[in-house]
């Protein structure tokens, strides 16, 4: 959307038009009952709510989903919603849920109790084929022309899967990062790709701890992020077998964890 504002700037003023990314809540839903909250950017709502449900361990294929329908608001005060219906003999463990999920574009861990649990169940993941850092390297120069609204308004991330050839086959942005994970997980989802056991994902941001756990979940060997890790990522990226990768610019990169996957 556009906003009027003020630009000023070497002793000027000006009146001007700007594009901002726009910013709304919507509600995940699942067999009528609420489940989460977050403030998002809307579009791919439908890849955004499945790639949630993939990210917290409720499901792991598309199958698993017996619908899905997406709800617009009534008006500006209340959120839209997708609505997840469980197939027949998939459930849902509200009780290990214990974090009452109201999150923020800025941070998805929020109030989740007993972190420590969050190492449990991260097998690690095999080896697989070696990636040349060169082309590693160039993929954030790749990944720049894709992002849209990034260019529009400057104050979105985005979050991209790429295959072991490093194709990228998912690619979405949004103003949160787990939201845009989310949706690239979604996408796996729906294209029978999840999990994926191989190839690599992209962050336009900082690599936090739940990055590290969705792409783990989703069985993404590679976390690649522009930003750096936490320390809480990088542990949670050694318990998964993984390869985490912080400052991803051209020439250069840091190396976290399962340096072992770089070729020469």
């Amino acid at each position: 959307m556009t906003r009027r504002i003020t630009r000023l700037g070497a002793g000027t003023i000006e009146r001007a038009e700007d594009r901002v990314a726009v910013e709304g809540a919507l509600e995940i839903r699942v067999d009528g009952r609420p489940l989460a909250v977050t403030l998002r950017t809307p579009g791919h709502d439908r890849e955004l709510a499945l790639g949630f449900l993939a990210g917290e361990g409720v499901i792991r294929r598309a199958d698993e989903i017996a619908g899905i329908r997406e709800v617009a608001a009534d008006c500006a005060d209340q959120p839209d919603a997708v609505e997840i219906a469980l197939a027949p003999g998939v459930r849902l463990d509200w009780t290990r849920l214990e974090r009452h999920f109201a999150a923020s574009s800025a941070c998805g861990l929020c109030g989740r109790a007993h972190l420590e649990s969050l190492r449990a169940g991260l097998a690690p993941m095999p080896r697989g084929a070696a990636l040349h850092p060169a082309a590693l390297e160039a993929l954030p120069e790749r990944l720049e022309g894709a992002q849209e609204a990034f260019a529009a308004t400057g104050g979105i991330h985005a979050a991209a899967y790429c295959d072991g050839s490093l194709a990228v086959r998912a690619l979405r942005e949004d103003v949160g990062r787990h939201n845009a994970v989310d949706k690239v997980a979604g996408r796996l989802l729906e294209d029978g790709r999840y999990p994926a056991g191989t190839g690599l994902l992209w962050v336009s941001g900082r690599a936090g701890a739940e990055i590290v756990l969705k792409a783990a979940r989703a069985r993404i060997p590679v976390l690649c992020a522009v930003g750096a890790p936490s320390s809480l990522a990088i542990e949670l990226a050694e318990a998964a077998g993984m390869t985490l990768i912080g400052f991803l610019r051209r020439g250069r990169m840091n190396v976290y964890c399962g340096a072992e996957r770089l070729g020469a």
